[in-house]
């Protein structure tokens, strides 16, 4: 099985590296199950989540995301790549280039389906606006497993995310402790990300629901693309408008983002970064002390059990429909415990676009 990768700048040029080049030993892994599944108000259940050994054929995965330009989806990239590799399954990427272009996705999952793919893997770019696709999509009996950020279709087959409100959630109560109601009262600028995509309107709901009843008051949010320039921009505004800003929570992105700033600005210790999920950028942040706290949500995983889904219905084998991995908040009090290759992919890896 080969793996070729394709730089961001460099598309056209390709490298070829052996599977045994990748990690085999993720699993078993702790999970939390959804059901029933697919539910908003589902029971969530601690399971021990174990991938099939190998695949019975060399099954074409066609995997679709909105984007490569955060070393988030670098990770879910890593994840699909390796699984793909150890399972014995042909993988084909493609990447929309951001979350304000939905068609562009939709014709990319179009694509996949008429060369062949056997099952389709979506980092949805919009948490209503695949439905149409998804269902012509499903109708030709291809599985679609919905990796990450969620979608509302009712004809996926599998899902293999976290909840993102928990994400937000965990964030906004990491404040909402250190600043209980009664407390001298703190501001909170507040990035969820790009506006309308269901993973940024549940971690909204999460953070905000947390911080009710403390003494943490959130700024109005201020969404946009995850770019770094547009987040760096957003950030810049809301420290212009509201000087007296104690916290500077939202994605990933925003936080990595504004790390140069503060300290430019010589605000290290006055204002302090969240994110509301993991990336090699924030991890290395949390370990110098330059950003606070950030839940991990294990995205590597989270790619390895669609691929691992995918494989299970092709199959018709036993799978779990609505599975994620179990989140935890890293901060400087254990991130020197965290096993740092089951939620961020390896230093120096690059995006990979094909497993053949």
């Amino acid at each position: 099985m080969k793996l070729t990768l394709k730089t961001a700048a460099a598309l056209a040029l390709a490298t070829v590296i052996p599977a045994s080049a990748f990690a085999a030993d993720w699993f078993p892994y702790p999970a939390e199950q959804v059901t029933p599944a697919f539910a908003a108000d589902g029971k969530v259940s601690d399971v021990t989540y174990t991938p099939l050994a190998k695949a019975e054929k060399p099954w074409n995965i066609c995997v679709s995301f909105p984007h490569m330009k955060d070393a988030y989806w670098l990770g879910v990239d890593y994840g699909v790549a390796d699984e793909a590799a150890r399972l014995g399954v042909k993988m084909n990427l493609v990447e929309a280039g951001g979350y304000t272009e939905l068609n562009k996705q939709i014709s990319q999952i179009e694509d996949c389906v008429s060369s062949g793919a056997d099952a389709v893997v979506i980092g949805a770019i919009s948490y209503e606006g695949l439905n149409s696709v998804v269902k012509e999509v499903a109708g030709k009996g291809i599985p679609v497993i919905d990796v990450i950020n969620g979608m509302s279709s009712p004809d996926i087959a599998a899902k293999s995310l976290v909840s993102f409100k928990t994400m937000g959630f965990e964030t906004g109560k990491y404040l909402a402790e250190k600043h209980p109601a009664g407390s001298e009262p703190v501001k909170v600028g507040w990035f969820p990300g790009p506006a309308g995509a269901g993973w940024v309107e549940a971690a909204n709901e999460g953070f905000m629901e947390a911080v009710k009843g403390s003494a943490v008051e959130v700024l109005e949010p201020r969404y946009g693309d995850t770019g770094k320039e547009a987040q760096l921009k957003l950030v810049e505004d809301v420290l212009q408008a509201n000087p007296d800003v104690r916290y500077l929570a939202g994605t990933a992105v925003t936080a990595e983002a504004a790390q140069g700033l503060i300290r430019e600005r010589g605000l290290k210790g006055k204002v302090d970064l969240l994110a509301f999920y993991m990336t090699p950028g924030v991890y290395t942040g949390i370990k110098r002390g330059f950003i606070l706290a950030a839940p991990a949500d294990s995205m590597v995983i989270q790619g390895r059990i669609a691929m691992d889904q995918a494989v299970r219905v092709l199959e018709g084998k036993d799978y779990m429909k609505h599975v994620g991995p179990k989140i935890f908040v890293v901060d400087p009090s254990n991130i020197n415990d965290v096993p740092r290759g089951n939620i961020l992919p390896p230093d120096g890896f690059k995006p990979v676009f094909t497993v053949d």
